[in-house]
């Protein structure tokens, strides 16, 4: 199984989030070019870029599956002001050339949201930044998020984010699939199957290019987006299991989103109770007590 979890990206940049990487356990991970919440970014360091790639090699980690996610205060849904829309744009081509120097794949979006605009209008804003900000010739795929429905989210259904990558000229554009998010958004991952068959019908598994592998606080259908430890929240850790096994997702990077447990990482224990497919109950007393 690929599988890892979100880690930082501080001083030692790509080679600490390597470092952080292994640590848990993982053969995967993913992470944000800087802070998610503000636009300000160090110059990348070929050095540490260098290292990180020798590290990750000689860990069994391949570059191909490691993960980069875009600041979720890009928001390609909304051009009432004109200088924040295109500056978004800018921003996100940005974010897509740095990944481009790391040898990254592939960077989650999440697609926006329309605030007062009606979704139709939103969704066309969406489609427009993205024509101007992709290149066929790219080595870096945008992979739009499938979203909870908070607020007025767009990508909440199968049917908005088929509209969106039908609506872009590349075919360079792709999905990330969340397990939180699609049990809030109104998925019952019981019949994770059929919801597969659909996206099959409409958009292709081929698509398919990450899962963010999450339980959730809330009952399906919330609209809240809040992610709970895996085998803890409302989906359940055998649900999850049917996610992280699924043949048609098996070559598919799986990634851990779930909350710290006070202030430690539950990620090494989660990735070892994943990998056993067995649920351990103890887990955040473990964390907490040792």
């Amino acid at each position: 199984m690929i599988i890892g979890s979100h880690v930082s990206f501080n001083k030692e940049q790509l080679l600490g989030s390597a470092k952080e990487a292994i640590s848990y356990g993982a053969n995967t991970f993913m992470f944000y070019t800087g802070a998610p919440q503000n636009t300000i970014r160090s110059e990348l360091n070929s050095d540490l870029t260098n290292k990180a790639l020798t590290l990750m090699k000689e860990n069994g980690i391949d570059i191909k599956n490691v993960i980069c996610h875009a600041p979720y205060i890009v928001n390609l849904a909304n051009n009432i002001e004109p200088e924040k829309y295109e500056f978004a744009k800018r921003f996100l081509r940005s974010e897509i050339d740095r990944c481009i120097k790391l040898g990254i794949k592939y960077i989650v979006l999440h697609p926006g949201s329309a605030t007062k605009l009606e979704r139709s209008i939103a969704i066309d804003n969406i489609i427009n930044a993205l024509n101007d900000i992709i290149k066929d010739d790219d080595s870096c795929m945008v992979i739009l998020e499938t979203m909870a429905g908070k607020g007025t989210e767009i990508g909440v259904n199968i049917e908005e984010i088929e509209t969106i990558i039908k609506g872009v000229n590349s075919n360079n554009i792709g999905v990330c699939l969340d397990t939180c998010h699609l049990n809030d958004s109104g998925i019952d991952l019981n019949n994770f199957d059929t919801y597969l068959n659909i996206f099959d019908k409409h958009i292709g598994l081929d698509k398919i290019k990450c899962v963010h592998l999450n339980d959730s606080k809330n009952e399906v259908a919330s609209h809240k987006d809040r992610h709970e430890n895996i085998g803890f929240g409302t989906i359940g850790f055998n649900l999850l299991m049917k996610v992280a096994y699924h043949e048609k997702l098996k070559d598919v990077p799986k990634i851990l989103e779930t909350p710290y447990v006070g202030d430690y990482a539950p990620y090494k224990l989660e990735i070892e109770m994943i990998r056993n497919n067995k649920f351990n109950p103890n887990l955040k007393d473990e964390l907490i007590n040792n």
